[in-house]
């Protein structure tokens, strides 16, 4: 019992990024959610890099979004379906945690760190109802006109 009640106090004081490790069951893959802003904060390190998004004002789904080429992936990932499903958040929150690739992915995909400041465009899944804190598994990501798949390495 005691031995319980320090992992609980002890977790209760790590930061949310720590908190926050899921796998995908924990997201609804069932509802892509699109989101878009300028980066606040990166974490590029395992077990997976991590940025805090601030959403652009008046955020909307980008016309072109369904139209988007998306590179292969090594796993059975659908890219035109999701992009085609694409939905906003329902929740109103103006900062997202966005869990990205563990970092070898990163680098077979060449994806260089992203700095604070940055514009990038994330597709992803959220928890289930979006309950919980505001986090996004991205599926892919949008920067600097490049996309990378995040869910497998490159095809």
């Amino acid at each position: 019992m005691l031995a319980r009640r320090t992992l609980l106090i002890a977790a209760a004081g790590l930061p949310a990024w720590a908190r926050a490790h899921h796998g995908w069951s924990s997201f609804d893959q069932d509802r892509p959610l699109w989101l878009e802003g300028k980066v606040v904060s990166v974490r590029w390190q395992n077990p997976h890099a991590e940025l805090r998004l601030e959403l652009a004002p008046g955020l909307k789904l980008p016309a072109d979004l369904a139209t988007r080429a998306v590179p292969p992936q090594s796993a059975p990932v659908d890219g035109k379906a999701l992009l085609a499903r694409a939905q906003l958040p329902t929740r109103r929150d103006r900062v997202w945690e966005v869990e990205l690739a563990p970092l070898t992915r990163m680098e077979a995909w060449k994806v260089a760190p992203i700095q604070a400041g940055a514009s990038v465009g994330v597709l992803g899944f959220s928890f289930k109802d979006e309950k919980g804190e505001p986090v996004l598994r991205a599926e892919y990501l949008f920067v600097g006109g490049q996309a990378y798949g995040l869910r497998s390495s490159p095809a």
